[in-house]
């Protein structure tokens, strides 16, 4: 049933945002060199690497620097990027992902193998479900690269705190992967945003 509600509103989405995707695309464009889009690997359901698409919100190659960003600090991220990322519209592509299959609306969010590669078993589970656009975590977390911005060594924040944290909220949701539970996230989410 999640996945009929997937393909369902990753469609409508596509097609009601499609004029703000040419929008974005071309003021990507203009500000610097490259696609407007970016695209990352990631680990999906069963430990599956798939591509995951966002708007570029960083310069081409910026990644080679480091797989975090630590918000308004992070020189790599674009004037455009920085309002993209800053209204999370830079993962509106990912309604592709969810089309496809490779991603759900609501799951644990996607991390690179990197990271993946420090699970412990019992963290693993997360990789039982597919990944999601949004949880429990992206809501707890929606200011996270201000976050680890405000630290001496942001990747060691990440892989201590932030990581362990996100994934005991996921589980939250796997110990509830229900209809129900999938509604109140995404209505979460939006309240979240809102603000």
């Amino acid at each position: 049933m999640i996945r009929l509600f997937d393909i369902l509103f990753s469609l409508l989405g596509l097609l009601l945002l499609s004029p703000l995707f040419v929008v974005i695309y071309l003021l990507i464009i203009a500000e610097s060199k490259g696609g407007a889009f970016y695209i990352q690997e990631r680990i999906g359901k069963n430990s599956k690497p798939f591509g995951l698409y966002k708007f570029r919100s960083m310069r081409v190659g910026s990644d080679a620097e480091g797989l975090l960003t630590v918000g308004e600090r992070d020189n790599r991220i674009t004037r455009t990027g920085y309002i993209l990322r800053k209204t999370k519209i830079d993962e509106l592509p990912q309604l592709l992902n969810v089309l496809k299959g490779d991603m759900s609306l609501v799951g644990p969010r996607p991390e690179v193998k990197k990271y993946t590669d420090m699970y412990t078993d019992e963290q693993r589970k997360v990789l039982s479900v597919r990944p999601g656009i949004t949880d429990y975590a992206s809501i707890e977390y929606v200011n996270e690269n201000e976050l680890l911005s405000k630290s001496d060594d942001p990747e060691q924040m990440y892989i201590e705190k932030v990581m362990p944290d996100k994934i005991k909220l996921n589980m939250k949701y796997l110990e509830h992967y229900t209809v129900g539970e999938y509604f109140k996230i995404i209505f979460l989410t939006f309240k979240s945003l809102v603000k």
